[in-house]
């Protein structure tokens, strides 16, 4: 039996160029710039409030320098952290924008900065550079000012150049150490302070003249430090599309990930707890003194109600940590006697936006693929940083 001949042709390969999808215009890269200029504005005029020198100082414009630097530092740590998503995503042809730079004229001067990731990111691998490259990248500079801060630490007489603090200057003066307890601040009887951190503790206890957390802020590069660390421990929350939460799914996979997630926002949500108590049982008394403890009640309820949004009215979810969550936090005030330590709701306002804007479950990615070992690696010492760089109470008052 014999068969039809084949004839084969040699058809010449030409590859299909990939084209690149991030090239911005002209004027997309102006608006960026404009908008990095406005918060550059922003955030030195806040500057100015947390370090400038206001006892030597008559206006304004003769702090500039020092809130000038304070911008450089917070915005380097920010512009670290974006572009390294930007370069990452820039990598694997993910189509994305450039650095939103957000300016708001309190606070810190800033929301922070944001880029948008213009496309689905289909595999996991994909994921994981993309969503750890921002977080190692603003580590790295916010670990490097820190350092640096420690490394230029001035003596304790350098609170000198800040009106408002007699007693502390008092005290300096008389044992050349600040206080161990802070006093009450005579301008409005409130005295500030940031809440400390493993790594932040660690790094202190190698350096002499470290001020304490409640006058940390008036060194720009140990506060740029501080916030840089604490907003990439931020970013590194395990949780829906967050940082983290890439990092997490692309290590553990969807089923695992809810899971941890699920149990994270517990733990966020009683943080607030312990904020927002003591914020209400001190207005509550203001207004109706013997009835602060109603802020147990109104916290449970508003707790409720995030946890239903958070976990789709799912009651095998809800009730176990709603009751973990609220006993945890009621238990420790009582411990503590925190109920007349006012919080700033970071971690109230924390569990509104993880519930509203970030939800907690990752959403599947279309293509699962094995991590390799440098990869997990660098995402465990990520979910490290996370831990080493949170703080229980990242701002509080006492008044």
């Amino acid at each position: 039996m014999s068969y039809p001949e084949i004839e084969y042709r040699t058809v010449p390969f030409e590859p299909r160029e990939i084209k690149p999808k991030n090239r911005p215009s002209l004027w997309t890269i102006t608006k960026h710039t404009l908008l990095f200029a406005v918060t550059f504005l922003s955030v030195t005029f806040v500057g100015i409030i947390w370090v400038g020198h206001t006892a030597h100082a008559e206006t304004y414009w003769e702090m500039w320098p020092q809130g000038a630097l304070f911008a450089v530092l917070l915005l380097g740590f920010l512009a670290a952290h974006e572009f390294g998503h930007y370069f990452a995503a820039v990598y694997h042809n993910v189509k994305v924008t450039l650095p939103y730079f957000i300016p708001v004229p309190i606070g810190i001067g800033t929301l922070g900065a944001v880029i948008k990731i213009e496309e689905r990111i289909r595999d996991t691998r994909k994921l994981f550079d993309i969503g750890i490259s921002g977080p190692i990248a603003g580590f790295i500079v916010s670990l490097g000012i820190l350092l640096y801060g420690f490394a230029t630490l001035p003596g304790p007489e350098f609170i000198e150049n800040f009106a408002g603090h007699e007693e502390i200057i008092a005290h300096i003066q008389e044992t050349g150490t600040f206080p161990d307890e802070p006093p009450l601040l005579e301008n409005d009887g409130t005295t500030i302070i940031l809440g400390n951190t493993i790594l932040y503790s660690f790094l202190a206890g190698f350096f002499e003249n470290v001020p304490p957390m409640y006058e940390m802020y008036h060194y720009p590069f140990l506060f740029a430090g501080w916030l840089g660390l604490f907003f990439t421990a931020l970013n590194l929350t395990p949780v829906g599309q967050l940082d983290g939460g890439h990092i997490l799914y692309s290590l553990i996979g969807y089923e695992k990930h809810k899971k941890v997630a699920g149990i994270v926002f517990a733990g966020i949500t009683m943080l607030g707890g312990i904020e927002a108590i003591p914020f209400l049982y001190i207005n509550i008394n203001e207004w109706f003194p013997g009835f602060g403890y109603l802020s147990i009640l109104l916290w449970a309820a508003l707790l409720l109600f995030f946890m239903k949004k958070g976990f789709h009215n799912d009651i095998r979810w809800i009730f176990p940590l709603w009751v973990v969550s609220l006993g945890t936090a009621v238990l420790y005030l009582f411990l503590t006697s925190g109920f007349e330590q006012a919080g700033s709701l970071i971690w109230v306002f924390w569990s509104f936006f993880l519930v509203y804007f970030v939800r907690l479950e990752h959403p599947p990615v279309m293509i699962e693929q094995e991590l390799s070992p440098a990869r997990r690696r660098l995402g465990w010492i990520s979910m490290a940083v996370f831990i080493l760089c949170i703080s229980p109470t990242p701002i509080y008052f006492l008044m």
